[in-house]
């Protein structure tokens, strides 16, 4: 199997396409920091610094988030820039 060579720049491009698109559904669905904080068992400060991506979106905290929204994890990671 090919390991795939990611720029570490494009990457992170990629993560803030994806924490803008879990934002935008939590605005969507009127959920607040502190509730979503609060389902996934962390801090608002903890949450919104996810958000904003200066903490790490671990694959359980992603498919946590999909779950509390009712989606699929692909809705979530659906990078399309807009």
């Amino acid at each position: 199997m090919k390991k795939a060579n990611i720029p570490y720049a494009e990457l992170k491009d990629k993560l803030k396409l994806i924490t803008n698109n879990i934002r935008k559904l939590r605005e969507n669905r009127n959920y607040s920091q502190e509730y979503m904080a609060a389902r996934l068992h962390i801090s608002q400060n903890t949450y919104s610094k996810l958000e904003l991506g200066y903490t790490a979106l671990t694959l359980e905290r992603l498919i946590l988030i999909a779950d509390i929204f009712g989606v699929r994890v692909i809705s979530l990671v659906n990078i399309t820039e807009g």
